[in-house]
């Protein structure tokens, strides 16, 4: 009796969030990953020590069952699925020169959007790439790469256009401290994943700031009708907010001690700029260039986005974070 050889499976990035996804294949026994990342060193340093030496380091690399590299188009080549788990800001970079398959499936757990085409990722990948948005599944939380790590239980969402691709998707993600959800909503779910980090850099500015629980509660509560009257104009469908890859991630994103986004907010409003913030941290905070992106799209649309516009003052304009979040709580939150 012959045995069922390992799907071959792609990830395209090496940091926090591609090794908590990475530890939770690994729990399925039928996967072989080919694992793509930027420098050589991080590379041997794997393959010798079998840990990530920059993002969660306690995960266990099994060599057995992981190969990395740093050649992409031999990850692409020699994979069935692909993930693509760098920042936003980055993945056109890290796609320069490679080619992508049109008849493989593709899965975004990228946060964010590209800067140049202004797109969530999975349109992105279907206007650069050619590649169809039914070849294309989106995974989002609520989830941190952290508790993963820590194998508390965990929960994912899984959203795709076809339900077929999107719970085979799920399978493969489903393990011991992992549930899983799944969902139509590709392009909604995506834009939902990009709107959270902002409201979440709001939340750590209201915090740096110095207001309490009381006005995080109201701040919340805003921002989901907020992104319910964004993703209604952007892509109409028939959804629920309060379900876990809309207002769950928000929640997790906005209240968690693992959140980059509420930190890097945090430190904004305790008065630190934009380039001493993102030095202290060491690491991308999606929502920071989310921020600038969906800004420019409401207004463009007349869509009206009061914390959007209120995080964009601080950020972006160098606004008195104080008298914009004054105005805030008392104009224009309930």
């Amino acid at each position: 009796m012959t045995s069922t050889p390992p799907l071959n499976f792609g990830v395209i990035g090496n940091g926090s969030w591609a090794t908590a996804l990475i530890k939770i294949l690994t729990e399925n026994t039928s996967i072989s990953i080919n694992w793509w990342m930027r420098d050589e060193a991080t590379v041997e340093y794997i393959k010798e020590f079998h840990h990530n030496p920059k993002y969660l380091s306690s995960v266990e690399i099994h060599p057995n069952v992981i190969r990395a590299t740093t050649n992409i188009q031999e990850v692409i080549d020699n994979s069935e699925i692909i993930l693509l788990a760098v920042p936003s800001a980055f993945v056109d970079k890290a796609l320069n020169g490679a080619t992508l398959p049109v008849d493989k499936t593709y899965i975004t757990a990228i946060k964010g959007i590209e800067p140049h085409s202004k797109m969530v990722i999975a349109k992105y990948l279907q206007q650069n790439f050619n590649i169809p948005l039914n070849n294309i599944t989106l995974i989002s939380g609520p989830c941190h790469a952290e508790e993963v790590a820590l194998e508390k239980l965990s929960y994912l969402t899984i959203s795709g256009l076809v339900p077929e691709t999107t719970a085979k998707i799920a399978n493969l993600f489903d393990c011991r401290f992992i549930n899983i959800s799944q969902t139509q909503d590709l392009i909604g779910a995506e834009y939902a994943s990009v709107l959270k980090n902002i409201y979440a850099i709001g939340s750590g500015i209201a915090h740096g700031l110095g207001y309490g629980d009381n006005f995080q509660a109201v701040f919340v509560a805003a921002a989901i009708r907020e992104m319910e009257v964004f993703l209604e104009e952007i892509h109409a469908e028939n959804r629920d907010v309060k379900e876990a890859a809309y207002l769950g991630d928000l929640l997790v994103t906005c209240y968690s001690q693992f959140s980059r986004n509420r930190s890097f907010g945090t430190m904004m409003g305790k008065g630190y700029s934009v380039k001493s913030a993102q030095l202290e941290m060491n690491m991308i905070a999606e929502g920071y260039y989310a921020t600038e992106l969906v800004y420019e799209l409401a207004t463009n649309n007349n869509i009206d986005m009061p914390i959007v516009k209120a995080v964009y003052d601080v950020v972006y304009k160098q606004g008195d974070a104080k008298k914009i979040f004054n105005f805030l709580a008392e104009k224009q939150l309930c």
